[in-house]
């Protein structure tokens, strides 16, 4: 049997008769679209982030390129962002109309270099958006400071950071408005796709609710352009609703996961595997266990023959897909993102892993690299 990085069936089984429940409740209400799933999941995701609002969309990538819009980014405007990232978050920027305009990250933890933005800064510049990545959150008050001085609006992408904290402060509460995935991987993940963002702000908050729904305000009158159907479906809601009760629970199972990786493999840094780190002031919450190796295509080959499937995240950096050759940023000019997408993979990590399976994963991974 191959071991893949993610599987949702340990979880599935533990949790079965509550999601199936889940489903059985939304059938009976009598309300597919927008009822009380939706409602009650915005309720309950805004409280636990201690905010006023939150829309639920049908994606990750759409609750980006719907955040932007509302927040007042459009064409002609640039978004400062990372490259080092799915891609989905600049597919949302260039959705919005905007130009993402890329600023390198961090050696030790990937997240962006902050100290790089304000020289990105033009007068085309109309937003940042750090991207909370891994599991941990990008530091956040020079990016505040600096949206401070230049009137920009911040955009937080929480996609990989359900549960994470900066300085004591939940991810998803220190910008404008912030963008959540709901896809099943996630640190609180769906059985399908689905988004949300939050927002304290009841403009904003209004604003979202009519870009989902077609840009209506009321059935059938459209009072603003663009409108989407971008709607989150009940099913999900109501999922995702109860599973937040457990949000907590996963958050431990994948420090757990993270510090028993962390003890098993730290003396293989003199053979040159180099583990995650934790920015300062930041609570992880390890939505991915991504480690580096100059040899890493060796390894993941190696392990292949183990029964281990591993994973990249990312392989490409965006500047570098010929999708987004119009951008201004070439290759060679990111290059710590570069160098890192030549190094880093993803180990195993979920919280109903099983140790028998991070002791196969553990053993493999020494003897791989021991042998190289």
């Amino acid at each position: 049997m191959t071991v893949h990085v993610w599987d949702y069936l340990p979880e599935y089984e533990a949790e079965r008769e509550d999601l199936l429940d889940a489903v059985d409740t939304v059938f009976r209400s009598g309300r597919l679209i927008l009822g009380d799933a939706v409602s009650g999941f915005e309720r309950k995701f805004a409280a636990y982030h201690g905010l006023a609002h939150c829309t639920g969309v049908d994606n990750g990538t759409n609750a980006v390129k719907l955040g932007l819009e509302a927040l007042g980014v459009g064409p002609g405007d640039e978004v400062i962002t990372v490259s080092n990232t799915a891609a989905p978050t600049v597919v949302a920027i260039d959705g919005a109309g905007a130009t993402p305009v890329f600023v390198d990250v961090r050696e030790d933890d990937f997240l962006m270099d902050t100290d790089q933005v304000a020289a990105a800064v033009t007068p085309r510049t109309r937003a940042l958006l750090p991207v909370h990545l891994y599991g941990q959150c990008v530091d956040m008050a020079p990016l505040r400071e600096l949206a401070r001085r230049h009137d920009l609006v911040i955009l937080e992408d929480c996609a990989q950071a359900h549960g994470a904290r900066h300085h004591g402060r939940l991810a998803g509460t220190m910008g404008d408005a912030a963008a959540f995935s709901f896809y099943p991987t996630k640190v609180l993940g769906a059985y399908g796709d689905a988004g949300a963002v939050l927002t304290d702000s009841a403009e904003t908050d209004a604003r979202l609710r009519r870009l989902r729904y077609y840009g209506m305000a009321e059935r059938y009158y459209v009072v603003q352009t663009p409108g989407h159907n971008s709607r989150l479906d009940e099913v999900q809601a109501e999922i995702l609703r109860r599973k937040l009760r457990r949000l907590d629970d996963y958050v431990r199972g994948r420090r757990a996961v993270a510090a028993r990786y962390a003890e098993e493999l730290g003396d293989l840094a003199e053979r040159g595997l180099v583990l995650p780190s934790t920015a300062e002031g930041n609570d992880h919450v390890h939505y991915v266990y991504v480690v580096r190796h100059p040899r890493r295509d060796e390894i993941i080959e190696g392990m292949r023959r183990y029964g281990i499937s591993l994973n990249i995240s990312y392989p490409w950096p965006v500047h570098t897909m010929s999708g987004f050759a119009h951008l201004s940023r070439a290759p060679g000019t990111l290059p710590v993102t570069e160098r890192l997408a030549k190094e880093i993979f993803s180990l195993p990590m979920y919280p109903s892993l099983p140790a028998s399976v991070q002791d196969k994963v553990v053993a493999a991974l020494r003897e791989v690299i021991l042998a190289l």
